[in-house]
């Protein structure tokens, strides 16, 4: 098993949604950048949301999530996995969300990318939160990565938007 390292936080201190991934993948990791998998619709749907094209440069995605008011990480600072596949995760050592939150007091929703992000805040953060951290809502959405195949694009782009953008923007 390989000892894998997460990415600092893409997030403007003004951010209001937290979307959680669970740790990257071995594509990620190689190049330096998040949801780096050509086959993961992560930038096909949120750069859909956020105002930017799944192939604009790395630096103009993440700039459109940061604008949108989103901010992007991973519940796992490090952890062992072998692949890519979060079956794998062990020995997880989890970010700091309290100092991030502390950071960013407007955040109001986190989302997962998946059920393994989900279960993994849910083990190894939220038991030590603070009270007020407790409280922000927590959504699950379906996994952008091309493992979570039994559901389609479609399907998971209207649950994302469903998600992320307010009532009048999904009119």
């Amino acid at each position: 098993m390989n000892f894998c390292e997460s990415f600092a936080p893409v997030a403007r201190p003004d951010a209001r949604m937290l979307v959680l991934g669970s740790l990257p993948g071995a594509e990620s990791l190689r190049r330096g950048q998040y949801y780096a998998n050509s086959q993961n619709a992560f930038w096909k749907i949120l750069g859909e949301l956020a105002g930017t094209a799944p192939e604009s440069a790395y630096e103009q995605r993440l700039e459109a999530l940061r604008n949108a008011g989103l901010a992007l990480w991973d519940v796992c600072a490090a952890a062992r996995r072998q692949g890519s596949l979060d079956s794998q995760i062990k020995d997880v050592r989890p970010n700091d969300f309290k100092g991030f939150l502390l950071a960013h007091p407007a955040i109001a929703l986190i989302c997962f990318n998946g059920q393994t992000a989900a279960r993994l805040f849910e083990r190894h953060v939220a038991p030590d939160l603070p009270v007020e951290a407790r409280a922000i809502t927590r959504k699950t959405l379906p996994s952008t990565s091309p493992a979570h195949a039994g559901m389609r694009f479609e399907q998971k782009r209207a649950l994302w938007r469903a998600a992320l953008m307010p009532p009048e923007a999904n009119s």
